[in-house]
């Protein structure tokens, strides 16, 4: 059962920014671009290009290549047009995963900028608070 909303221009930012990242997670890169990326969207992975079309060439790449990924949002926090969406990713079930904060900014309603940053979860550490 998908738990995101694509069809409703009445989503906050934040609702957009999750579907977004849902969609990508479950391999639907395409329709998560052409539902919430704008015309002018750049982003800021040093991995790749900063344009659009880089950036989804590499998620669907990663889609393919772990189809058994889990995504977990453990928070999302919108003020104004921005939206922080902190999670944690597993590529596959064996997987500790990453926490990983994407940060959008807004324009007209549609993600034109993206910032993603990354933490692997150690499997030893001293903070009994966990990661989460």
């Amino acid at each position: 059962m998908n738990t995101y909303q694509t069809s409703s221009s009445n989503l906050t930012h934040k609702e957009k920014a999750v579907s977004f990242l849902q969609l990508v997670a479950e391999g639907n890169v395409r329709e998560a671009y052409q539902s919430f990326i704008g015309p002018d969207f750049r982003h800021h992975n040093p991995y790749f290009r900063g344009d659009s079309e880089s950036l989804m060439i590499a998620m669907e790449e990663n889609a393919v290549k772990n189809p058994n990924k889990i995504f977990e949002v453990k928070q999302a926090i919108q003020e104004g047009d921005t939206v922080a969406v902190q999670s944690h990713v597993k590529q596959n079930p064996e997987d500790r995963g990453v926490a990983v904060v994407h940060i959008f900014r807004f324009l007209d309603n549609q993600i034109v900028e993206l910032w993603d940053i990354g933490q692997p979860i150690p499997g030893d550490t001293p903070n009994e608070n966990g990661m989460f």
